[in-house]
Formats: structure tokens, sequence, C-alpha cells
């Protein structure tokens, strides 16, 4: 493995550390589900869109037992809280 192989290396990141990263230390903004589904392992997903800066974000994210507890509350159309990274605004999640 040369030099730029181990650069272009990503880093593996534990889902829920990342959840618990965000929700300690991300910032807040309004968004909105554009669509749900179930995936194949029976997980229900939601594409939200978020706007930050002028720019939008559109990202995915399989939502906790407590969310899908919820329904109306995660359902298209909904407006709902995202917690995202200041540092990187794609990395965000479904408050």
């Amino acid at each position: 493995m040369g030099f730029l192989d181990k650069l272009r290396k990503r880093k593996v990141v534990d889902p829920n550390e990342r959840r618990r990263h965000l929700l300690a230390n991300g910032r807040i903004t309004d968004g909105v589900i554009i669509d749900t589904h179930i995936d194949e392992n029976g997980d229900e997903v939601a594409l939200f869109l978020y706007t930050l800066n002028g720019v939008d974000f559109e990202s995915v994210e399989i939502l906790t037992e407590e969310q899908r507890l919820d329904p109306v509350r995660y359902a298209p159309g909904a407006k709902v809280a995202v917690r995202y990274d200041s540092r990187n605004q794609g990395n965000s999640i479904l408050e």
C-alpha cells in the first residue's frame, strides 16, 4: 500500500457515535421530510431536505425505534429539526 492509498483510506465511523456527537455538538436548523420507505432490512428510511447559507442539502437517515413510534412527525411533508455539523454541513441527523 502506497502513501497515496493511505491518504485516500477513509476512517470508518460508527453510526451510533456519529449520532451521539451530533446530538451533543450539532447545530439545529429546520428541514422537511421528502419521503420515507422501508428498506430491504426492514428499517424505515427518511429522505429529508434542509438549507444552510443558500445551499440545499438532501440526506437520508434510518429512523430510530423512538422516531418510528411517531409516524406523523416523520411523514412526507412534515417539518423537522435537523442537527448538522458546522464543519461539515452535509453531516446531519433528524432530531
